[in-house]
């Protein structure tokens, strides 16, 4: 399948058009967009590998897609967990059978994923891992509790880091397991209400829950190579995408510290240069590391600079509003007891940014000990 816009692209723009023009937001219309995306090709154009209902793209096309579609305001996509952390993942590490049973669905958008990585006691420390998956013939009963598992209520599939070997401590012994989510019963998935109102994570309690075992990636305790090298994937050109939408963001609280008249407070304009210039550096520093391996710095540093600079962003997005940004909706009804306007949001999610994806404490210690060659952290034994 060639990369380009013929045709068929029309008819899919047509077709995005109408789903976007419906303000669509639920579930199945996440879901039936997926569908869309995969059925005009759209889905895996970054796979190192074709012939899985997907097309390859050259760097520079990844990057023009992902950026366009940022810049479309297209639906929040509930595919890329599969799509740019699974899919990479089974292309280095797995068997011919996944990559021949798991990648066409997620080219197609028919089948989603969740991480099934953090725990209540392993959160930073992944190593930590207390999930335990047990031998049992042809597969593997799973007991643990992951949590921050974002999706999770959506999805079908969730590839989950566990210990296999009972004896195992730190990051030996743990396997990669693919356990399908349908398992009333046997898995219980429970919602957590943030700061916004919303729910876009959740905990997920396995209790018996079955993995066959087969769907072992990379071999029986050769989970925290695998897992590592799925962390590698997080990189690339979704960053430069993501740049797009807090360029909108910081447009939007350009204007609106022009029209309260909070650009004429000099600190408030030297805050507003300051969060664009340090987002030029961004997009550079993006560009520099595309397309790159062999840094084991590089990711840690790109976190640490998104994830302040977009809580700074938030901050300032409520500072130019003055005391009307702590006010509420103008009515305030039962269907939306817990409205916020764009700046309120921004600056109450984006308190997360430096916790969530490997907090902003792991990040200097994996630059200390990786980068800098400075002495291990002292870690207790599990």
């Amino acid at each position: 399948m060639e990369f380009g816009f013929g045709e068929e692209d029309d008819a899919f723009r047509r077709e995005a058009r109408e789903w976007l023009g419906g303000h669509v937001n639920g579930a199945a219309d996440r879901r039936g967009w997926e569908r869309t995306l995969g059925a005009a090709g759209w889905i895996g154009i970054g796979w190192a590998e074709a012939g899985y209902g997907n097309r390859t793209a050259t760097l520079t096309q990844q990057v023009a897609w992902a950026e366009e579609y940022a810049r479309s305001g297209a639906l929040a996509r509930s595919g890329h967990i599969g799509e740019n952390l699974l899919a990479p993942t089974l292309l280095a590490h797995g068997t011919e059978e996944h990559k021949q049973r798991f990648l066409p669905p997620v080219a197609a958008g028919a089948e989603l994923w969740c991480q099934g990585y953090s725990e209540p006691g392993a959160g930073s420390d992944l190593a930590g891992v207390r999930t335990v998956a047990v031998r049992e013939g042809q597969r593997y009963r799973i007991s643990g509790q992951k949590i921050w598992t974002s999706l999770a209520q959506e999805a079908d599939w969730c590839f989950v880091l566990a210990r296999t070997d009972p004896d195992s401590r730190r990051h030996h012994g743990l396997s990669f397991l693919l356990v399908p989510m349908d398992q009333p019963g046997r898995i219980d998935i429970r919602p957590i209400r943030q700061l916004t109102g919303t729910s876009d994570f959740n905990e997920v309690f396995f209790d018996g829950a079955y993995a066959r075992a087969e769907h072992v990636v990379g071999g029986e305790g050769q989970g925290w190579r695998v897992a590592m090298s799925l962390l590698g994937f997080e990189r690339g050109v979704s960053t430069l995408a993501q740049q797009i939408g807090f360029a909108e963001e910081l447009d939007r609280v350009v204007r609106t510290a022009v029209a309260s008249g909070a650009v004429r407070d000099p600190v408030v304009r030297e805050r507003l240069v300051r969060q664009w210039a340090e987002l030029r550096a961004l997009r550079w520093n993006a560009l520099r590391t595309l397309g790159g391996s062999g840094d084991p710095g590089a990711p840690s540093v790109a976190k640490l600079l998104w994830a302040g600079w977009h809580q700074r962003l938030g901050e300032l997005a409520v500072c130019v509003r003055g005391a009307a940004a702590s006010a509420g909706p103008a009515h305030w009804s039962a269907s939306a007891p817990y409205g916020l306007d764009a700046d309120q949001h921004l600056f109450l999610f984006s308190r997360a940014d430096t916790i969530y994806g490997g907090s902003d404490q792991v990040q200097r210690t994996i630059i200390a000990e990786r980068v800098l060659g400075l002495p291990a952290e002292p870690k207790g034994a599990v």
